[in-house]
């Protein structure tokens, strides 16, 4: 019976701690953005980084960053790196890598969002309410670009 248990490690997922490691907010062009027609553009980028600790722990990083323009001009910069430490342990090689790439940033996102609304309502701009991601589908479009990446490269 001690066997099997040590054969067959039980998969541990947990929330050790969630936290915001970075914020970042800026309006270069305050206070005559103000005054222009608020018709806003929005570029918006996700990124994520992983740091393998010790004993199984990972803590892994979702960085968001949004620039908003009106016509040319930059109303207002915004990036946050939400964290959190995960532990991850009894996971195949092929489950971890959704677990770190989709499922834990999936996590994180909603309270990213709550920093960047939160931020730029106090920057004196319109409430910036992010619609939800799919991290399933972003973390598949990274496999197939991974997989492609070979076949196009040559070499000279």
């Amino acid at each position: 019976m001690a066997e099997e248990i040590t054969n067959n490690e039980e998969k541990q997922f947990s929330i050790q701690k969630l936290y915001t490691k970075d914020v970042s907010f800026e309006t270069p062009n305050s206070p005559g953005i103000f005054t222009m027609k608020w018709e806003p553009s929005v570029d918006f980028n996700l990124g994520t980084q992983v740091n393998n600790l010790e004993n199984a722990h990972y803590e892994i990083s979702l960085t968001v960053t949004i620039t908003v323009k009106c016509g040319d001009t930059v109303a207002y910069l915004v990036e946050v790196i939400q964290a959190g430490i995960f532990v991850l342990s009894g996971f195949t090689d092929q489950e971890m890598g959704p677990m770190i790439g989709s499922f834990c940033p999936n996590i994180l996102f909603p309270y990213a969002r709550e920093v960047i609304s939160d931020i730029v309502t106090k920057g004196g701009f319109p409430q910036m309410i992010l619609a939800p991601v799919n991290f399933d589908a972003l973390y598949a479009q990274h496999l197939q670009q991974l997989q492609q990446a070979p076949s196009t490269t040559t070499l000279n």
